[in-house]
């Protein structure tokens, strides 16, 4: 009698390591946490970028980048002065830290990538959506700040200075909006006043924790959106 012979798990099923790197930008060295997909990749879909709120780091996603990861590379990047990457050596602008994250961009020749955002991070992928319209596709947002917060550090000041509202209705690429019960709960429904094709999506059953207590509440509905 023949024995069986263990089905091996496809690239898909199987959860990607999650690593981290160092890569020089205009500030000296940025820190990124990244997840490659198992199996070489050849099936890869568009590359995602996540950046974190002004108070935390690219280690906010490490929950979500094994979930993204398993179709496409995901690179979450400490913002300059966040985390373990250098920090600018003047006051920068939110438009000058767009900069620092498109240099990781150049650097990893990337010809198009997907943007996904907490809080304060949404300053950048705006930016990024509108100085790069060719290289950006899609964008999606969590907690978008729509309402001015208190934060303290470098970023968080950069982050509140820039106008959002009036940069959001520049944009033209497809854009989601993940809504928690968090601090930006009100604010985040404004969005569709400057973009009424936003998809909008509302998560009242999590809270500013959602990246650590349910990745894949967030993981579910980006991966559709990115496919779609």
């Amino acid at each position: 009698m023949s024995k069986a012979i263990p089905r091996q798990p496809r690239a898909a099923e199987v959860e990607p390591r999650v690593r981290r790197g160092y890569f020089e930008c205009r500030y000296g060295q940025l820190h990124v946490h990244n997840a490659i997909p198992p199996g070489g990749g050849f099936e890869e879909g568009t590359p995602l970028i996540c950046l974190h709120g002004a108070a935390g780091s690219g280690r906010q996603f490490r929950g979500l980048l094994p979930l993204l990861g398993r179709d496409r590379s995901v690179y979450a990047p400490d913002i300059p002065g966040c985390g373990e990457s250098d920090a600018p050596a003047r006051t920068a602008s939110a438009a000058e830290y767009a900069l620092s994250i498109g240099d990781f961009l150049d650097t990893m020749r990337l010809r198009q990538v997907d943007l996904l955002s907490y809080g304060a991070g949404a300053v950048l992928a705006v930016e990024l959506a509108l100085t790069r319209p060719t290289q950006v596709r899609r964008l999606a947002l969590v907690s978008v700040p729509l309402a001015a917060a208190v934060v303290a550090g470098d970023f968080a000041a950069a982050a509140a200075g820039y106008p959002l509202r009036e940069r959001l209705a520049r944009v033209t690429q497809g854009l989601l909006v993940l809504r928690p019960r968090d601090g930006s709960w009100d604010a985040s429904a404004r969005v569709r006043e400057a973009q009424p094709a936003a998809r909008v999506l509302d998560l009242p059953d999590q809270g500013e924790d959602l990246f650590q207590s349910a990745p894949g509440a967030v993981a579910e509905p980006v991966r559709a959106f990115l496919r779609g």
